[in-house]
């Protein structure tokens, strides 16, 4: 992929069950960036169908 929009680290961080800390593996930040791509593409039609160039919470 392209750029990576999530910060590896902070994946690490919140990447837990019941406070015990998991693995991550090296492609999952990809992964990820891939959801969150997604995410603000299909948030960005619906500010844009609202008539608005500004994409808010409630777009999610």
């Amino acid at each position: 992929m392209g750029d990576t929009i999530v910060v590896k680290a902070k994946i690490k961080e919140y990447a837990k069950v019941e406070g015990k800390l998991l693995n991550v593996t090296g492609d999952f930040a990809d992964a990820l960036s891939k959801k969150v791509v997604q995410l603000i593409e299909e948030a960005s039609k619906r500010a844009k169908a609202n008539s608005r160039n500004t994409v808010m919470p409630k777009d999610l």
